[in-house]
C-alpha cells in the first residue's frame, strides 16, 4: 500500500498541475503519515535531480543579469556569513548547545544548509549524532522556509528582484530557494540562484579557516552544480538560434525540480524529528528568524544587490 501511494504521488508531482510548495507538502504528508518505503533511494535521487534541475535553470536566465547580480552580492554575503555564524555562537553557547552542533547549524544557516554542513563537520570531527542532529534541523527549516518565504514576500510587496536576494540569503539549502524563487517568478529565481552561488563560494575560505584553526584537513564538499547552472546561462545567452530549445531544457528543468521536491519532503519522518530533540531546533529557528529579519531590512533599506 505504502509503494502504491507513493508512486502515485510521484506521478501526481511530474504533472504540471502541481507546483513546487504543493508537491513538497506531499512529500511531507507522505513522510509523516505513511512513510516512504524508499528512504535511501529518494535521498540518492533527490540530490542527483536537484543538481540536474538548477543546472536546466540555467538555460533561462540571462548571463549578463548573473554577472551583475553575482558582483554585486559577493562582499554583502560575505558580512552577512560574519554575522550569522558570530550571532550563532553566542546564542548557541547561551543556550547550551553541544558545541560542535553549534557550530554546524551556525554554519549551515550562513551559508549553504546542508553542503556547509557537510564539508565543515570531518574537519571539526563532528560525530553522526552531531551531524544528523545539525542536518535535521537545516532540513526541517528549509522545507518550512520553501512554503512561508512565497506568501510572506507577496504579503509585504517584495519585488521579484528583491525577494530573490532575500530568499538566498535567508534559506538554508539551494533546493529551497531554487523552489521558493521559482514560484514566485523567473527574475526572482535568477536572483536568488546567483546570489545563493556567491554565498556557497565562501565554503572553501571559511572551511580552509576552520581547518587551519584546527590544524586539521578535510574534503571541502563544494557545490559545483552551481558553476554548469552559470555555463548553462552562458550558452543560452550566446547561442540565441536555439533559444526554443533552451526554453525546452528550462520548463523540463522546472518540473524536474518539482519531483525533486517531492522527493526531499519524504525524508522528513518523525523518528527524524525525535532524533533531532527539541532544543537545536528551538536554537535553529531562532538564528533562523534573526537572519530572516535582519537579511530583510538588509535588502529592502540598503538596496545592496
Amino acid at each position: 500500500m505504502k509503494k502504491i501511494i507513493f508512486f502515485l504521488m510521484l506521478a501526481v508531482s511530474a504533472t504540471p498541475f502541481i507546483k513546487s510548495h504543493h508537491a513538497l507538502l506531499m512529500g511531507i504528508i507522505l513522510g509523516l503519515i505513511f512513510q516512504n518505503p524508499y528512504p535511501k533511494e529518494s535521498a540518492n535521487a533527490s540530490k542527483q535531480l536537484l543538481k540536474l534541475a538548477v543546472v536546466g535553470l540555467g538555460f533561462g536566465v540571462p548571463l549578463y543579469k548573473v554577472i551583475e547580480v553575482g558582483k554585486n552580492s559577493i562582499l554583502f554575503t560575505f558580512v552577512g556569513i560574519i554575522f550569522v555564524i558570530t550571532v550563532g555562537f553566542i546564542i548557541g553557547k547561551y543556550m547550551k548547545i553541544e558545541a560542535n552542533a553549534n557550530k554546524l547549524i551556525s554554519f549551515g544557516t550562513a551559508i549553504c544548509g546542508g553542503s556547509a554542513i557537510a564539508a565543515l563537520s570531518p574537519v571539526i570531527d563532528a560525530n553522526e549524532k552531531e551531524i544528523a542532529i545539525s542536518l535535521g534541523v537545516v532540513f526541517s527549516l528549509n522545507a518550512l522556509g520553501l512554503i512561508l518565504f512565497p506568501p510572506i514576500g507577496h504579503f509585504f510587496g517584495m519585488s521579484q528582484h528583491a525577494f530573490g536576494a532575500w530568499a538566498a540569503l535567508a534559506i538554508h539549502d539551494t533546493s529551497s530557494v531554487v523552489g521558493a524563487t521559482s514560484v514566485y517568478g523567473n527574475e526572482a529565481l535568477m536572483v536568488g540562484t546567483t546570489v545563493k552561488l556567491s554565498r556557497a563560494l565562501w565554503i572553501a575560505p571559511f572551511v580552509i579557516f576552520f581547518s587551519l584553526k584546527n590544524r586539521k584537513g578535510g574534503k571541502i564538499n563544494l557545490p559545483y552544480f552551481i558553476l554548469f547552472f552559470i555555463l548553462a546561462a552562458f550558452i543560452n545567452s550566446y547561442f540565441q538560434s536555439l533559444k526554443t530549445f533552451w526554453d525546452f531544457l528550462y520548463v523540463c528543468s522546472k518540473q524536474l525540480l518539482v519531483i525533486t521536491l517531492f522527493l526531499i519532503g519524504t525524508g522528513i519522518t518523525k523518528d527524524t524529528l525525535k532524533r533531532v530533540g527539541l532544543k537545536p531546533i528551538i536554537f535553529g529557528i531562532v538564528l533562523w528568524i534573526i537572519v530572516g529579519i535582519s537579511s530583510y531590512f538588509a535588502v529592502i533599506n540598503f538596496n545592496l544587490i
